[in-house]
C-alpha cells in the first residue's frame, strides 16, 4: 500500500508544483502532499520496517551502478541499521513537518528534500526515475515558495503591477 501512496502523493505534489507559482492553493496542496508523504509514508513506514526486522533494507543498494555505494551499504549501513535507518526516520519526519510549517520553514524543508533526492540518485534503479520527477517538483515548489505571484481571492493569478514613468537618467 505504501508504494501506491508514494505514487499518489508524489503525483499530487508534482501536479501541484506545476501550478504552484501562480496558485496559493496549489502551494498548499503540494505542502500537504509532501508532508503526509514524508511523515506517514516515509518516517512511519520506515519505523515499521525497522521494527519488523524483516530484511527490507538488505538489498536496497543492489541496483546502484556504483560499487562504493553497494559496498558501503553492506559493510556500514546494514550492520548498524538501527542507527542509520533511525536517522533516516528522524530526517523524513523533520523534513515533512518543516514543509507543513509554511514560510522559511517550508523552504528549509524543501531544500533538505532536494538534497535527499539528489542522494537517492546514487542508488540507481527505480530511484533514478523517482528522484528525477521529485527533484523537478521540489525545485518548482521551492521557487513558488520563494517568489509567489500574487493571487486574488478567487485563486486566479494577478498580473504584477509595474510602475510607469520616466527612467532615471544615468548622465
Amino acid at each position: 500500500m505504501e508504494k501506491i501512496m508514494w505514487l499518489v502523493l508524489g503525483g499530487t505534489a508534482f501536479v501541484a508544483a506545476l501550478r504552484a507559482r501562480r496558485s496559493r492553493q496549489a502551494r498548499y496542496v503540494g505542502r500537504v502532499a509532501l508532508g503526509v508523504l514524508f511523515i506517514a509514508f516515509g518516517a512511519a513506514v520506515n519505523a515499521i520496517y525497522l521494527a519488523m526486522d524483516n530484511g527490507y533494507y538488505d538489498e536496497f543498494a543492489d541496483p546502484s551502478p556504483f560499487a562504493f555505494v553497494r559496498d558501503t551499504w553492506a559493510s556500514l549501513v546494514l550492520p548498524h541499521q538501527g542507527v542509520f535507518i533511525g536517522l533516516l526516520i528522524v530526517f523524513e519526519a523533520a523534513a515533512g513537518v518543516l514543509v507543513l510549517c509554511g514560510g522559511r520553514w517550508t523552504q528549509a524543508g524543501l531544500v533538505a528534500l532536494i538534497g535527499f533526492h539528489v542522494g537517492q540518485l546514487a542508488f540507481g534503479g527505480v530511484l533514478w526515475a523517482w528522484a528525477a520527477v521529485m527533484l523537478v517538483a521540489l525545485v518548482l515548489l521551492l521557487r513558488a515558495e520563494r517568489h509567489p505571484v500574487g493571487t486574488s481571492a478567487a485563486g486566479h493569478a494577478r498580473r504584477p503591477r509595474h510602475r510607469t514613468g520616466v527612467r532615471p537618467s544615468l548622465t
